[in-house]
Order: structure tokens, then sequence, then C-alpha cells
């Protein structure tokens, strides 16, 4: 997966949030997008994932040369953020299988396997409204990294998460997200510090 943006731009009401942003993301590439609090960190990964409209300026996608309709980049990306509201009435194992039926979950892994992997192997019939907010966390990072996608979007990823989840951020990183493109949005490190490249919002004002 390959995005292109070009001279793009955010306004709120008329604060312009950024300006003038021209970046290519490339394929089986790792990117952090930092910046202060109220920089646009966050908007410009939700514009990416189609979840957000820009003000002004294009995007665009592309998959192995072939250009991807901007209304079925939901298809090609996977997005996780702490804002993200889970269905708490479903159980994590319904909550895997709705979403494998939406996505898919890359061919090596399963759902049990997953849930053994971020450690709630205890609570596959439990709903996720009795979940801590770091189980959560743990539930939208796998839900997205084990996407069958070619892009993975992640909005500060260690939220809410302890010394063992943040061991696990970075196993998931290492051993799942090769040969796909990642972005992370972030002002902490240790969530991009295996990004290759950075880009500083501060440059787009």
């Amino acid at each position: 997966m390959k995005i292109n943006v070009a001279n793009l731009g955010k306004r709120y009401n008329r604060e312009w949030i950024f300006r003038n942003l021209t970046f290519t993301f490339h394929h089986n590439k790792q990117y952090a997008i930092t910046g202060p609090n109220g920089s646009g960190k966050s908007t410009l990964l939700q514009i990416i994932a189609g979840s957000s409209i820009f003000t002004e300026g294009k995007i665009e996608y592309a998959e192995s040369n072939r250009n991807v309709e901007p209304e079925k980049i939901f298809r090609k990306i996977s997005f996780a953020a702490p804002y993200f509201e889970l269905v708490e009435e479903m159980t994590l194992t319904e909550f895997f299988t709705f979403h494998e039926k939406m996505k898919g979950f890359i061919s090596s892994i399963n759902i049990k396997d997953i849930i053994a992997l971020i450690s709630l192997e205890k609570t596959p019939h439990k709903q996720l409204r009795y979940f801590s907010s770091g189980m959560k966390q743990r539930v939208k990072l796998a839900q997205a990294i084990f996407s069958d996608v070619p892009a993975i979007l992640l909005d500060e990823p260690l939220t809410n998460l302890d010394e063992e989840g943040i061991l696990l951020y970075h196993f998931l990183i290492k051993n799942y997200c090769n040969n796909r493109l990642v972005i992370v949005s972030s002002n902490d490190k240790n969530e991009y510090n295996f990004c290759e490249e950075k880009i500083d919002m501060l440059n787009y004002k």
C-alpha cells in the first residue's frame, strides 16, 4: 500500500490545523507522526484512514501499482485508537469473530491464537464492558495488527497499557507488521522508536 498526500490541509472554523502537507507513505515502511497536543497528529491519521474529511489538497491510495478508490480504502486499512469504542455487549470471541467477517485476519493465525497472544485466554466469553482499559487497548491493537490489510494506523498505541502491555505491543510490531505500511501518531518515543521516518506536524502550520 502506498499513500500519497499532496498539499493537504485541515481547517476547523477559521483556524487551520495544518496546511501544505505533501508526503508519500511507502509500502513496507514505518512512519511516525509527531507534534505537540493540538498539532493535528490524530486528525491527519483519521484523514488517511478515510474517517475524517480534509479541507484542501488530495490523497491517493495505491496497491500493487493500482489505484484504490477512496470509498474502498476501509478494506485496506486497519485503525486503533484509545478513543475508538468497542461493542461492549459482545464477548471477546464474538468481537473478534465479527471483525474477522468484516476484514479477515492474516492467514497464519486464528481467533484462539490471537486471544492467547494478548494474554486474555481466561476471558474469551466475557463481555468487553467488564474489561479494564488496558485489556480493551490490547483488544484494539490486536484487531488492527492481525487484520489482513496492507496498512496499519495506530494512534497513541500505548495508552492504558502497563509494562507487560508495552512489551506485548513491541512484540506484535516486530513479529506481525513486517511487509506492511505502519503509521503511528504519538509524542512518546517508546511508541514509535521502530519507525524509519518521522513527520513533524509543526512543519505544516
